[in-house]
């Protein structure tokens, strides 16, 4: 029988801490979610492996260090009401629910969204709603967020989501180019808002999220 506790220290151990993520509501909330459950069957035993796991084309389950270092840098309160962008299975919502006050996980996919609600029970994170809907034009009725969370690479970032951001809210993505990728992280101030980058990550660019090809004769 796989002991997936012992992985989960692990993880946290030799992937989470090592980043530099020290923050004690993070790894205690990597060391309670239990990501084997989150992850497509085929990955299972692979799961706390320090790679993204594959869901389908442009979409992954982020890597731990990635997740943590996202979550260290936007700095989560126990007060935040945030927004999960391409929750796929629900593992980044489950995470972050142990540290926010409450979590709205957008999926585009409906059967990935459906197949997550009951995971999320199961793992006890009471505090997140799923929406299943474009991903590219989040949650407004549950909003306006503190924090908005994009699980996966932006080439650009979509309006309506930028305007579910409170003002003085922060946000956080990977913004790829080409081959490259910086996590960013954003606040908003007079409604607009200030990024500064945080440190290099590799992740694809989501469906959607992609910047439109200039049409030339």
């Amino acid at each position: 029988m796989t002991d997936f506790e012992a992985r989960r220290r692990t993880m946290v151990d030799t992937q989470v801490r090592p980043a530099d993520v020290t923050r004690f509501p993070i790894i205690d909330a990597m060391l309670t979610v239990p990501r084997e459950d989150f992850v497509p069957d085929a990955y299972r035993e692979t799961a706390y492996v320090g790679e993204h796991v594959p869901i389908s084309p442009g979409r992954v389950v982020l890597e731990p260090r990635l997740l943590g270092k996202i979550l260290d840098a936007l700095d989560l309160t126990g007060e935040d009401l945030v927004l999960d962008i391409g929750s796929a299975y629900g593992y980044s919502a489950a995470v972050i629910a142990h540290i926010a006050q409450a979590v709205i996980a957008v999926e585009g996919d409906e059967t990935l969204a459906a197949e997550s609600m009951p995971l999320l029970s199961e793992a006890g994170a009471d505090n997140v709603i799923v929406e299943e809907g474009a991903m590219t034009e989040g949650a407004a009725e549950h909003g306006p967020y503190d924090v908005i969370i994009i699980e996966g690479g932006v080439e650009t970032m979509p309006a309506a989501l930028i305007d579910q951001l409170k003002e003085g809210g922060r946000m956080a993505a990977v913004f790829c180019e080409g081959a490259l990728g910086t996590l960013r992280v954003g606040h908003k101030h007079n409604g607009k808002m200030t990024w500064r980058d945080e440190f290099n990550a590799h992740v694809p660019v989501m469906p959607g999220f992609a910047r439109e090809s200039a049409f030339t004769l």
